[in-house]
């Protein structure tokens, strides 16, 4: 019983669970961040090679 007793007290396992999930849903948020920010990207990279194509 008293081993019963420390496991239900003992968090630990808890607490990296949610860091997990918390790790999880900001990979999630990157990711989501990375793709629909990829045109805009993608547009601005290609008028900064057509200014340099055009510069030399």
């Amino acid at each position: 019983m008293k081993n019963f007793a420390r496991f239900m007290k003992d968090e630990s396992g808890a607490t990296a669970i949610e860091y997990a999930l918390l790790a999880g849903l900001i990979g999630v948020g990157i990711v989501a961040a990375a793709e629909t920010l990829e045109g805009s990207i993608t547009a601005l990279f290609d008028r900064i090679k057509t200014k340099l194509d055009s510069a030399s």
